[in-house]
């Protein structure tokens, strides 16, 4: 090698950990009454009311529901929003 040369290597992802299909999901909680959840999963999602409310209902029945899916960095904001209205939400890899 001669003197003063320099390496450069590339970086690259190799961990597929932040690549592929993300889920986010709500949780019910003692808190927050029905048709706020609804609300609120309206106005972040942009759902109609019918699908809110469906989505609403799976949350207070079954503990909770899956409310979207797609790409890591928008669920990463939908969590975040959720978080901001008060309600328990979180992401996960999807299968």
């Amino acid at each position: 090698m001669k003197s003063g040369a320099t390496i450069t290597e590339k970086k690259q992802k190799t961990s597929t950990e932040l690549e592929g299909t993300w889920n986010v999901l709500v949780f019910d909680d003692p808190v927050n009454l029905m048709d706020y959840v609804t609300k609120v999963i309206q106005r972040v999602f942009g759902y109609p009311r019918e699908k809110a409310e469906d989505l609403m209902m799976t949350v207070h029945v079954a503990g909770k529901a899956l409310v979207w899916t797609g790409a890591r960095e928008p669920a990463e904001l939908y969590v975040q929003q959720l978080h901001s209205y008060q309600l328990q939400a979180s992401l996960e890899k999807a299968r």
